[in-house]
Parts: C-alpha cells; sequence; structure tokens
C-alpha cells in the first residue's frame, strides 16, 4: 500500500464513510416511499399498470446499484482495517492515489481494470 501520508487515509476513510451512510440513507428512503406508495396504488388501465410496473423495475434496479455500491465500500474499508487497502488485487502494485480519490473502493489500478474490461464477457 502507498497512499502517501495517514492523511490521505483518513480522507479515504471518511470518504467511504459518507458515501455508505449516504447509500444507506438512500435505501432508507426509498423503502419508506415504496410502503407509502403501496398503500396509494390505484391502477385504472393498462398504461398505468404498465407505467407502474416500469416504475417498479427501475426502483429495484437502482435498489440493486446501491447494495452493491454499498457492498463495495464495506469491503473496502475492511481491506484498509486488514492493511491490504491500496493495492491492486490483480497484479499487487499500488493504486494510485488520484485513483483512489475519484473511486475510493477501487480493487484494481487503472491498467488492470482497463485490461478487464476489454476481455470478453
Amino acid at each position: 500500500m502507498d497512499i502517501g501520508t495517514q492523511t490521505h487515509l483518513t480522507t479515504l476513510r471518511s470518504l467511504l464513510a459518507f458515501r455508505l451512510n449516504d447509500l444507506r440513507a438512500e435505501v432508507h428512503a426509498a423503502e419508506l416511499a415504496r410502503t407509502g406508495q403501496d398503500a396509494n396504488d390505484e391502477v385504472t388501465d393498462r398504461k398505468d399498470a404498465a407505467a407502474q410496473a416500469m416504475v417498479t423495475d427501475i426502483d429495484e434496479a437502482e435498489d440493486r446499484l446501491h447494495l452493491a455500491e454499498m457492498t463495495e465500500i464495506e469491503h473496502a474499508l475492511h481491506r484498509m482495517d486488514t492493511a491490504t487497502y491500496g493495492d491492486c488485487v490483480d497484479c499487487g502494485e499500488p493504486i494510485p492515489l488520484a485513483r483512489l480519490l475519484v473511486q475510493p473502493a477501487a480493487l484494481r489500478c487503472t491498467s488492470c481494470q482497463a485490461a478487464g474490461e476489454r476481455r470478453p464477457a
């Protein structure tokens, strides 16, 4: 890990914690909104039903993205606690601080991330 200084590590931990709390609040707010919305769901025709299904699908997709990001952040915080944070999981080289400041939960350096994205799925 070549994060630089303890200040950088503290800053990165704060960024991760802030984003995690933000995501938790968004997920909680979405759950409350759905609970209130369920009581008011009144479908009058097929267009309303289709629109409602589309909104539900979008909300569920957004929830999955939020939950996945929360998991990534929790893993990054765990890596900080176990002193493995900041090292690329593929090549083992330090992830540049500039990348971590933009993507604090990053698992890979830019080169390895780009190589992984070019591989066929």
